[in-house]
């Protein structure tokens, strides 16, 4: 993982805003070099340069040319890594929108579920409710059946306990006894 994977957001803004900075100010020296350049040559168009300090010159030139080409090609990277980071900051910000979105839809789906849930619930219960009702109905019919059985069972018995039995008198009473000593 290179050190740029690491940083966050608000450290890459303020790498760029640095580079940035830099890059300027190294523009800024490059035209004011320039400027220097230009002033000296025009200032002396009718100067024809003796040798000593031609070579002199164009040993400044030389040096003043490396410099350009370093300011170049650090002005380069600069760019490069700000291209980078511009496209590393683009990538980021499409991911913050994503997660956001996926997020809000979470949200949602967290506060439906309650309502769903009881839906869900309900289609359950229907039939369940359905099979206790008949139950109930066939425990009434059931209830019923079993009151006239034990009706009908306390009328039969009852009638069973009335029984014609022939009455005997009682002894002690008035009546003769009889007794089986004529036969």
């Amino acid at each position: 993982m290179n050190p740029t994977e690491t940083q966050t957001l608000p450290s890459l803004q303020v790498e760029v805003s640095r580079l940035r900075e830099e890059l300027q100010m190294r523009d800024q020296l490059v035209q004011q070099l320039s400027q220097e350049l230009f002033r000296l040559v025009k200032g002396n168009a009718t100067f024809m340069p003796k040798p000593e300090l031609s070579e002199r010159h164009l040993a400044e030139l030389r040096l003043l040319r490396e410099q350009l080409q370093d300011v170049e090609q650090q002005v380069t990277f600069y760019q490069e890594q700000i291209s980078a980071r511009d496209a590393e900051i683009y990538q980021l910000r499409q991911s913050v929108q994503e997660l956001s979105d996926r997020s809000r839809m979470l949200e949602q789906v967290v506060q439906e579920l309650p309502q769903l849930y009881r839906q869900k619930f309900a289609e359950r219960m229907i039939p369940v409710r359905e099979k206790v009702s008949q139950l109930q109905r066939e425990n009434r019919q059931l209830h019923a059946e079993l009151q006239s059985v034990s009706y009908r069972l306390a009328v039969r018995s009852r009638n069973i306990t009335r029984l014609d039995l022939p009455s005997f008198p009682r002894p002690g009473g008035g009546g003769p006894i009889p007794t089986f000593g004529n036969v």
